[in-house]
């Protein structure tokens, strides 16, 4: 499939409780890593094959805990351009992610919330 889906995120408003309920149901292995400024993103690789992922705090004070998936772009400057040009509303716009890549997270126009990924 072109453009598959490579990773998927919880922004949760308990992390340590998330950890504990995924752990326990899946058996996903957990890493902490510090990402600075007092962020810690915990990332899990499930299965082989299947995409990775990763919880945080979640980023919105009041905003109920969700699951976020990722497609892999070639090039996100142009794939965030377009999604926009097609109506999406950008939310977040290209950042980069130290040594890993780059994200931006768009809202499609009936509302549904993806983010865009390429790899460094």
């Amino acid at each position: 499939m072109a453009n598959p889906f490579c990773h998927v995120e919880l922004a949760s408003t308990d992390v340590g409780k998330a950890k504990t309920f995924y752990t326990s149901l899946f058996d996903w292995k957990i890493s902490d890593m510090d990402m600075g400024g007092g962020m810690i993103y915990s990332t899990f690789k499930p299965a082989e094959g299947s995409p990775g992922g990763g919880m945080m705090q979640h980023p919105v004070p009041g905003a109920p805990s969700a699951w976020l998936t990722y497609v892999l772009v070639d090039d996100i400057n142009a794939a965030t351009k377009k999604a926009a040009s097609l109506g999406a509303n950008v939310m977040r716009d290209v950042t980069e992610i130290p040594n890993v890549g780059w994200f931006s997270i768009i809202t499609d126009p009936t509302g549904a919330h993806l983010g865009l990924f390429k790899s460094k």
